[in-house]
């Protein structure tokens, strides 16, 4: 009997079986199923290769809705922060007064001290009487004993430390004879209306501040001569408050008011003009003579101190421009730095 080549050689008929010559598919779900259909082993129902496409589509659909979600928020994110009202960059400050009037506890406590620190022995009701607008019904003396004699002035509030919204202490400078002192007074706020709430503290407000000495400053003895006369007549002018004559003495250009006579001057002390060129700042100290109320005549016999004109020590810093052989004035305030 022949035998039949296994080799095809022809076009397949229908219902031979299917012989695939390939190996199988990594990517195939059922490898063997060629190879099974290859030896026409038929698998009815069995899916033709889909196995993971329901996990691609899932991820697909999570991907999009990722997306969906950050496009949303792209797109109303600055949409949100046009919308809102603008507010004011940096650390927003914490009140800590708690709307408590510190102005007007500062007042108050000022016109206190006034009443506590002044005092005579010989008459005390006058005292209980001033304090009675500032303490609590019964006040009395608030601890004075009722001798002695003390008189302050120049009552300055300094400091106001608030606790809450009724409660503060004061702090109030005042000056007693050559003594400077600090009034640490407790008040108390409702309905508009203060009241001393306790006894207060008198405090040392301390001594002057130590000057340290300048050093000698440079001076060019050949302008200063030539200053002196200039100034003298310019403060004459400058205290008659003459505009004719101040015109005569200030650089063109420059307008400057005078006292209008209510001094005068007594003395040009000195002038100082450090080297430089036609524009100098010059430090002039002046004697002005301050008149009392009514002015003594000259054939008055009087020795009351009193009833004599003051003389008042001043140091002025003038800016001078030096035209042709005179030096103007151009501008004129008090010195820094002529004490000590």
């Amino acid at each position: 009997m022949a035998r039949r080549s296994d080799v095809q050689h022809g076009p397949r008929t229908a219902g031979e079986p299917e012989h695939s010559t390939y190996p199988p598919s990594p990517y195939d779900p059922d490898p063997d199923h060629v190879t099974a259909r290859g030896r026409g082993a038929s698998r009815r129902g069995a899916w033709s290769g889909g196995g993971g496409r329901w996990l691609v589509w899932t991820g697909r659909a999570v991907l999009w809705a990722l997306i969906i979600v950050i496009v949303v928020n792209g797109v109303r994110a600055p949409i949100e922060r046009l919308a809102q009202p603008s507010e004011p960059s940096g650390p927003t400050a914490t009140p800590t007064d708690f709307g408590f009037p510190k102005t007007e506890a500062g007042a108050f406590a000022s016109q206190f001290a006034a009443a506590y620190l002044n005092f005579d022995g010989s008459k005390p009701d006058e005292r209980a009487e001033r304090l009675k607008p500032f303490l609590p019904e019964g006040g009395g003396q608030l601890g004075w004993n009722g001798f002695g004699r003390m008189s302050a002035g120049a009552f300055q509030a300094s400091d106001v430390q608030v606790s809450d919204a009724q409660n503060a202490v004061v702090t109030v400078f005042a000056q007693s004879g050559a003594q400077r002192w600090k009034l640490s007074v407790p008040v108390y706020y409702t309905d508009h209306k203060f009241v001393v709430s306790g006894e207060p503290a008198l405090l040392p407000a301390g001594d002057a501040a130590g000057l340290p000495q300048l050093p000698e400053p440079e001076h060019d003895d050949t302008t200063e001569s030539e200053l002196r006369p200039q100034l003298e007549g310019f403060f004459k002018a400058y205290a008659s408050g003459d505009a004719t004559q101040l015109q005569r003495y200030v650089a063109q250009g420059t307008t400057l008011d005078g006292f209008g006579g209510k001094v005068s001057l007594g003395e040009l002390k000195s002038v100082t003009a450090p080297p430089g060129g036609t524009t100098r700042e010059v430090t002039a100290v002046v004697v002005w003579t301050v008149p009392t109320g009514s002015t003594p005549s000259p054939s008055s016999t009087s020795t009351d101190p009193g009833a004599q004109a003051a003389g008042l020590e001043q140091a002025y810093r003038l800016v001078v421009e030096k035209q042709g052989d005179n030096w103007y004035v151009k501008d004129i305030r008090g010195a820094t730095r002529s004490a000590g």
